[in-house]
């Protein structure tokens, strides 16, 4: 018997990752290049420095993936949670 043909994702494919990872590479490169080219309106002494926001946005992203580590510790229920009988 034949096997149906198992549908294919846009992502399946490596060379489109590796597209799509370049092309947030390239623009994360130019917006900090931008950086040094535009004018700010701060606020604060310590956004003038050079590559601020790309600093902020990273330690701010990495900050969430560990806070949201220890958050599982203690939101996380065991599989059988609501399958246990009273």
């Amino acid at each position: 018997m034949k096997r149906p043909h198992k549908k294919k994702y846009i992502f399946d494919k490596p060379e489109n990752v590796t597209r799509l990872l370049r092309g947030f590479y390239f623009i994360s490169a130019l917006l900090f290049l931008l950086d040094f080219i535009l004018h700010r309106h701060i606020t604060h002494s310590w956004e003038n420095v050079p590559g601020f926001y790309v600093l902020f946005g990273f330690i701010a992203c990495v900050a969430l993936v560990l806070l949201a580590k220890l958050m599982r510790k203690v939101l996380m229920r065991k599989e059988d949670y609501y399958d246990v009988d009273q």
